[in-house]
């Protein structure tokens, strides 16, 4: 193994910690359940899982060139906190993230938010290896992802840039599940949508799993909704493309896995949208990183920073 870097993923349920090295590669990876009762914060239950972490590897927090963190919500990189908007993360908005970690553990941390992370890691060691313009739009509960356009990760004035769940892809809003009007692309194409969608139509599916199950049996009525909501993820690509020519369009999150069902169906609606000079080269694809993704993001966003530093 070449340098050491801890690499870390806060979500809403676990945060993710492991070792990864200048290559990528991950090890001694744990994951650490979040209270969400509130009596432990997020940052202590990190801190914890951390110290957990070096004691059984026997290394020294001096032993690791960083600390990289991907994490859900708005991410202020410049300040290395979260900003107001913490996700579905308890008590998240507003923490101080950067700071406390390399007080406590003497090196260097960085933090970006998970979509920002997954795009960074894909064109890195994943599907997207060795491309410059890649497109990285994960399908959740809500939509994350990333842009990288010309080799650099697009970020913002303040570290926000990239929130492509956040972008209005209709004039008309829709009543969500949390009772808010929106319309957000992540209102029409995040597996919560097509949950919503199925209830819509008089189905009783409790998730994505039961409908992508119902279709692959043939199902007319699972197939019909899957139709509809692979159009509403194809509307925000189909945007999303014509804005920044990219030579990629990954997808990724637990559903990238259903190929016949999501991966070619959206595919093939894409290129069929978008202008035939774009449509020409252009790839889309699942991601290959999986769980790791974040970790691996995060660490390549804390080499990316420490480089633009020193160049």
């Amino acid at each position: 193994m070449g340098k050491k870097y801890l690499g870390i993923d806060i979500g809403g349920t676990f945060i993710k910690i492991g070792i990864v090295d200048d290559a990528g590669n991950v090890s001694m990876r744990r994951e650490v359940p979040i209270d969400r009762s509130g009596s432990e914060t997020v940052m202590e239950t990190l801190m914890r899982g951390i110290d957990a972490l070096l004691a059984d590897s026997g290394l020294e927090a001096g032993a690791f060139e960083g600390i990289g963190v991907s994490a859900a919500g708005c991410i202020d990189t410049r300040k290395g906190c979260v900003a107001e908007n913490g996700g579905n993360v308890p008590n998240w908005s507003f923490t101080s993230v950067t700071g406390p970690l390399s007080e406590r553990y003497g090196i260097g941390a960085t933090i970006a938010n998970d979509g920002n992370c997954v795009a960074l890691a894909e064109a890195w060691i994943g599907a997207a290896k060795g491309l410059r313009d890649v497109i990285c739009v994960v399908l959740g509960t809500g939509v994350g992802g990333g842009i990288i356009s010309g080799g650099r990760l697009i970020e913002g004035s303040h570290g926000f840039g990239g929130e492509i769940g956040h972008f209005p892809t209709h004039a008309d809003m829709l009543m969500t599940g949390e009772g808010k009007w929106s319309s957000h692309y992540e209102t029409f194409a995040s597996t919560g949508a097509l949950v919503r969608m199925a209830a819509a139509a008089g189905k009783d599916w409790r998730g994505g799993k039961e409908i992508f199950e119902a279709a692959a049996s043939g199902d007319a009525d699972a197939l019909e909704i899957l139709d509809g909501w692979t159009d509403e993820i194809t509307a925000g690509i189909t945007g999303m493309v014509h804005i920044f020519d990219p030579e990629v369009v990954l997808i990724g999150g637990g559903v990238s896995a259903q190929d016949d069902l999501l991966i070619k169906p959206v595919r093939d609606k894409v290129l069929k949208t978008v202008t035939p000079d774009m449509a020409a080269d252009l790839q889309l694809r699942a991601a290959e990183l999986g769980n790791n993704a974040g970790m691996v993001g995060a660490v390549k966003y804390f080499i990316d920073s420490i480089a633009g530093r020193t160049a």
